[in-house]
């Protein structure tokens, strides 16, 4: 996806400054409102930067496909986390926040730590810790009775699909044992094989549908989140990215 962004960016960065035209917003998905929000914030004279966090922040707020911001995707336990990172094209300076607890603004968090510390990344518990330290609000419970309602169905259908692999019980609810490694080589392959294929189909592309229950069909709704990339009007350029990550991921995923 990063890949995909930065070459729209490059193609976008070519064709206006043929026009003279600036700024350009760029984004994943149709959330258009978040990019009307940095559209606006970088219209206006914000720099890159800036006009990236707002409309980040924007998508957060209207919890952009149950993807962003708090409220959707949770975790084996329940819990919904935030991750963001912001990127400033100029300084080539990132900051990011991983399995956040208890902060809903990912992406000023991001920017934060980007422009208040040394480091790139701060995670969990400390990295919420942090970011209300600097003055954004907390603790706040991210849950919401979505969220909640489809975890509990998640639990009634005996945790399935998760991301658990080479585990006991591989069909239910943990808590999680190890397997025996030796009499899994074969499924382990990087290779596929009759015995890995067997109920399902290569798609290709290395990507197998499976009929397992603990398996998840590729769609629209089962990855990516919003990614934003802005070239302010004085041509510099930033790119950003929040998410509350994957739902039913292992804790401190």
């Amino acid at each position: 996806m990063a890949s995909r962004l930065l070459l729209l960016l490059i193609l976008s960065l070519g064709s206006f400054k043929v026009l003279g035209s600036y700024p350009v917003v760029v984004s994943t998905w149709p959330f258009v409102e978040a990019v009307r929000t940095a559209w606006r914030s970088a219209d206006g004279g914000a720099p890159a930067v800036d006009a990236v966090v707002d409309g980040c922040s924007e998508c957060e707020v209207l919890r952009c496909d149950g993807t962003v911001g708090p409220g959707g995707s949770p975790d084996e336990n329940g819990e919904t986390t935030i991750d963001a990172l912001v990127m400033n094209g100029t300084t080539m300076e990132v900051g990011a926040v991983a399995a956040m607890r208890f902060v809903k603004d990912g992406i000023k968090a991001a920017k934060l730590v980007m422009e208040h510390t040394k480091h790139t990344l701060l995670v969990g518990e400390q990295a919420s810790v942090f970011a209300m330290s600097m003055g954004l609000p907390g603790p706040t419970n991210l849950s919401s009775p979505e969220s909640t309602a489809k975890w509990i169905k998640w639990k009634e259908n005996s945790c399935q699909p998760n991301f658990r692999k080479n585990v006991i019980p591989a069909n239910g609810c943990g808590p999680y044992h190890l397997r025996n490694v030796a009499s899994n080589q074969v499924e382990n392959s990087c290779m596929p094989s009759n015995e890995r294929t067997s109920g399902g189909k290569w798609l290709g592309d290395s990507i197998l549908v499976t009929d397992h229950s603990n398996s998840k069909l590729i769609s629209q709704t089962s990855h990516d989140t919003i990614s934003m990339a802005v070239i302010d009007k004085d041509g510099r350029i930033a790119v950003g990215t929040s998410t509350n990550g994957a739902t039913f991921k292992i804790p401190g995923r």
